[in-house]
Formats: structure tokens, C-alpha cells, sequence
């Protein structure tokens, strides 16, 4: 069933589409959330989690031309945040990691008028994606939006993981300049 016919679903309140959508989309879903928080059982919550959200929150929303990237945001931030809720005291060494490498990259929403700016950022590091060859943009997404790690990249797009290292490295210290020349104070 395509996502436009499953979007209707949604809207019509018709429970079926929470049936056509893990049919079509459970498995990368869950995927995405086994990447982040490496249990199983969690991972499925995560997902059953999603069409849950995604049972509440359609309407208002239309996701018709972009419905998998819609499903596959809510897991992410749902799976984050079971990840902090099982790490609470002792945070996660990956998470942390990946953190830190961006941090750098992108300022702190340390008051208001900084959380005011969250979609013109998001705006600037979309552009700044577009900028990328297929290859680095891979990377980067797999690295800091998917939480992969760098073995797999590199096993993915067949090349050493020293590349991967360094190609993200590079891609760090650009993203860097480009949100620099769009104005934000790093």
C-alpha cells in the first residue's frame, strides 16, 4: 500500500492503518531503534511506541509525501529517549561520544531566543547537507542522525574506517564554517 493510501488511513480514523504501516515500515523502524538502544525488547516498544504517535498525531499532521521520515523521527527520539532513561545515572559512553563531536558544530539553545532559532538552524544544516556528495552525506546521517558506528559505514560503502574517521572529521570542521558564514556564534 503506498503512503498516501496509508496517510488516509490515518486521517479516517481507521485502525488498519496502523497494520499497513508496520507492515511496510516495521521492520526498518525497528532496525533504526535496535541501532540506538541494542535491546530487542526495547526496540520493539520503540516501534510500537511510534504508530502510537503516529495514531496521535495524524491528524493534524499530513506526512503523505515524506511518511517514513516522519515514523523513522518519532523512533529516533523515542529510542533516545528510552536510552537516557536506562542511563540516567551512568550516561551512554555513544551518545555522549557523538555529542561531543558535534557540539563544536552547532550552538548550545542555552536561552530562549536560541530555541526560537531551532527551525532556521535546522534550515542552515539541511543546506549545509545539500552541499555534500552522496557519499559524505551518507556518512555524516548514518553517524549523527541514525547513531551508527563507524565499522559499519565503512563496511557499507566498502571502505576503511580511517576514511569514514576522517571524511566526518572534515565534514564536522565545514559544518563548522558553514553555520559560521549563516551568522551563529560557535
Amino acid at each position: 500500500m503506498e503512503d498516501e493510501q496509508i496517510v488516509e488511513l490515518y486521517l479516517h480514523r481507521d485502525e488498519s492503518a496502523i497494520h499497513y504501516t508496520g507492515e511496510k515500515y516495521g521492520a526498518r523502524l525497528r532496525g533504526l531503534a535496535l541501532g540506538m538502544v541494542k535491546d530487542p525488547g526495547a526496540a520493539q516498544e520503540c516501534e510500537n511506541d511510534t504508530y502510537w504517535e503516529a495514531w496521535r498525531s495524524i491528524p493534524p499532521h499530513e506526512p503523505r509525501d515524506y511518511f517514513y521520515a516522519y515514523l523513522a523521527r518519532i523512533t529516533r527520539h523515542l529510542a533516545l529517549s528510552c536510552c537516557r532513561h536506562r542511563s540516567r545515572l551512568k550516561r551512554s559512553a555513544e551518545i555522549c561520544t557523538l555529542s561531543t563531536e558535534l557540539e563544536q558544530c552547532i550552538p548550545a539553545p542555552d536561552d530562549a531566543a536560541c530555541r526560537l532559532e531551532d527551525t532556521v538552524l535546522r534550515q542552515s544544516i539541511n543546506g549545509y547537507l545539500a552541499t555534500l556528495n552522496e557519499e559524505k552525506r551518507y556518512m555524516f546521517l548514518r553517524r549523527y542522525w541514525y547513531l551508527d558506528d563507524i565499522a559499519s559505514i565503512a563496511a557499507a560503502l566498502h571502505c576503511t574506517e580511517s576514511k569514514v574517521k576522517t571524511t566526518l572529521f572534515r565534514c564536522r570542521r565545514q559544518l563548522r564554517q558553514y553555520l559560521q558564514k549563516e551568522g551563529y556564534e560557535l
